[in-house]
């Protein structure tokens, strides 16, 4: 019996983001079950039982026990599989500067590069136009953030110090999609930056990762599990 069933769907940021954990923990004993989000099954009466808000990622064990929203479930995967993906409990100060780095990701990159990606990204399949004064808004945000965020890469090699962790995975898929978005420049555009995205994004478990995803997606996207 797999460990446990993750619910999402290849190509969500945030089921990408708990993917992406388990790809650099080497970790495949799992059931990865595919919410259909174009039929709705986000909002069905399963899914909300596993995520009372209709959204995904989720995921289950098999004593019952559930867990939702991305990060969460990162950590606590990380946590209790034992990736090398979080700072030691003994060293406080180390966690203190992930806790820092975590926050500022969520609430500085996180917001205005979701809202570019729903804006450009997720309304195209929804038939829906862009609100160009609102993603005008978002990506003034973003760009200030990676202002900021060239300054401090100067001095380390990743988001929360000298080693890659869960920090660092949280940005991929967001910053994915603002390439897709045709927004890659401001990561490319500042040195520290594009150094810094150029030793995550070529980690050979991440590269494995998407390479699966792209190949699955020119097969029409029928591979249902990893």
């Amino acid at each position: 019996m797999p460990a446990f069933t993750l619910y999402g769907a290849r190509g969500s940021s945030n089921t990408d983001r708990v993917r992406l954990t388990l790809a650099e923990g080497g970790f495949t004993d799992y059931d990865f079950v595919v919410v259909n989000l174009q039929k709705g099954e986000h909002k069905s009466e399963e899914n909300i039982k596993r995520h009372p808000w209709g959204k995904i990622p989720s995921v289950t064990f098999p004593d019952g026990f559930t867990l939702y929203e991305s990060r969460a479930i990162c950590k606590f995967l990380a946590r209790k599989f034992s990736f090398p993906l979080l700072p030691p409990d003994s060293n406080i100060e180390a966690v203190a500067l992930f806790d820092q780095a975590q926050s500022t990701e969520m609430l500085y990159f996180g917001e205005p590069a979701g809202t570019i990606g729903f804006e450009k990204f997720a309304k195209k399949f929804m038939g829906l136009s862009p609100n160009d004064a609102v993603v005008a808004d978002a990506l003034r945000s973003v760009e200030m953030f990676f202002d900021v965020a060239e300054r401090l890469l100067q001095q380390n090699d990743y988001m929360a110090g000298k080693d890659f962790t869960l920090t660092d995975i949280y940005y991929i898929p967001l910053i994915q999609r603002l390439f897709v978005c045709g927004y890659g420049d401001v990561i490319l555009s500042r040195k520290a930056v594009s150094a810094w995205w150029g030793r995550c994004v070529n980690r050979p478990a991440i590269q494995k990762m998407l390479a699966a995803d792209k190949e699955a997606l020119a097969n029409g996207g029928k591979k249902d599990r990893d």
